[in-house]
């Protein structure tokens, strides 16, 4: 979606994932790296329908045309980064709206990481299987 128009941007992050948003006024259309958001999500409607619960939560749903790159991770660490990312754009588009999202949870980013395999162990904190004999 190459649009000259007016935007609004916004910022995501979670786990490995990095997502950046434009809001654009428009009639509700979201495309996720250049494609329509159901075909990216794999034909996952409840990763559709958190992606656009900011949107329903400000009632902002058909106000605004959403145009999304994101990079690394999974698809749900894409997903949560994305909710973000629109969250960040509504609240610099129109700023009463904080309120309303942060009671709702949208604002905060989920700090949680994968943790790092530690030497002497399988994984992070996997050890080898103890036998008593």
């Amino acid at each position: 979606m190459t649009n000259t128009k007016k935007y609004t941007y916004g910022l995501g992050r979670r786990k490995a994932a990095t997502a950046t948003v434009r809001l654009y006024s428009g009639n509700g259309a979201i495309t996720i790296n250049g494609k329509p958001a159901l075909d990216y999500l794999s034909g996952n409607k409840t990763y559709l329908a958190e992606i656009t619960d900011p949107l329903a939560i400000a009632e902002k749903q058909k106000d605004f045309d959403v145009s999304v790159l994101v990079k690394g991770g999974g698809l749900a660490g894409q997903v949560d980064a994305i909710k973000l990312a629109i969250s960040k754009a509504l609240i610099i588009e129109a700023p009463d709206l904080r309120s309303i999202l942060k009671k709702a949870g949208m604002v905060k980013r989920d700090p949680r990481e994968k943790e790092r395999k530690k030497y002497g162990l399988r994984s992070a904190r996997r050890k080898e299987q103890f036998s008593k004999r």
